[in-house]
């Protein structure tokens, strides 16, 4: 956890001018919490049958291997993309399904499944696994307080809601929820300054009312993750106000993966306009043309 002698919370945020916030982030947050829809316990990559071997299959953050009944197969190994090993089971008498866990950290690419009876290979088959996320959807409480996980009160005012959908054939992570550029509380160091602290997030779990380490989302599921660090409210200080007139701009959207250390954006315009029917302003948001 990276020390602070100003913490803050999303509580907070409109008390605080400027700054940095690093609260602290435990746990993690799975697909099944934030979306009915979500069932990581359902196939998102299966092979054709490989001889004895049934059924080779991701399911969740694991990979399943189902073989024959009759094969006379004693050890299910699963070697990774680089050749090396990744795993052994045995399978004991009457089992005939193996799994190995390969959570979010795992090399993507092309696996290979290997049955073996004693030293003698008696079958091999091959498994694509490759996340693939995209951002569907980013609206912000302010308009769309139906989107936000309370439809009431002041607390979804600020805050951004994300929808993503992952049309891959292998899980992943969302680690960080960023909003670089022309918003009122951006995540770098013009705002919340989070943005290069590995240890925060930037995510909000309802469940917990906390800020939470990762998002899971597996394969061929959608799920809509928020924010956590209010980066539409207008602080004291800050470059984006309405009391000057109308100002327009945009902002990256960034979501950072565990997956390859990869990421994702979108980049959004942005108009904010006074107006007295929205607490003194209005936004407007549109994906940039770009």
């Amino acid at each position: 956890m990276i020390p602070t002698d100003s913490p803050i919370d999303r509580r907070t945020v409109l008390r605080t001018v400027g700054g940095a916030a690093l609260a602290s982030v435990t746990g993690c947050l799975d697909g099944s919490r934030n979306s009915g829809t979500m069932t990581p316990d359902q196939t998102s990559a299966t092979t054709e049958r490989a001889g004895p071997l049934s059924r080779i299959a991701v399911e969740g953050q694991a990979v399943v291997v189902e073989v024959d009944a009759d094969a006379p197969v004693e050890q299910v190994n699963l070697i990774q993309p680089n050749g090396e090993l990744f795993g052994k089971r045995g399978l004991a008498a009457g089992a005939r399904q193996v799994s190995f866990e390969i959570g979010t950290a795992y090399e993507p690419g092309g696996y290979r499944i290997v049955a073996l009876d004693g030293d003698e290979t008696v079958a091999e088959g091959s498994l694509s696994i490759q996340p693939d996320l995209s951002i569907v959807e980013m609206g912000i409480g302010r308009n769309q307080p139906e989107e936000m996980w309370n439809s009431s009160g002041d607390e979804v005012t600020d805050e951004a809601f994300v929808t993503v959908e992952n049309r891959g054939t292998g899980p992943n992570a969302v680690t960080k929820l960023l909003f670089i550029g022309d918003v009122p509380y951006p995540s770098d160091e013009e705002g919340t300054n989070y943005a290069n602290h590995d240890d925060v997030s930037g995510i909000y779990d309802p469940e917990s009312d906390s800020e939470v380490a990762e998002v899971v989302i597996p394969a061929g599921k959608q799920l809509t993750i928020y924010s956590f660090r209010s980066p539409f409210a207008f602080v004291p200080g800050s470059d984006i106000s309405c009391q000057d007139g109308e100002q327009s701009g945009e902002f990256n959207l960034i979501l950072k993966t565990r997956v390859a250390a990869s990421e994702v954006s979108k980049t959004y315009n942005v108009q904010y306009t006074d107006s007295t029917s929205t607490e003194g302003c209005s936004i407007s948001i549109g994906e940039h043309d770009g």
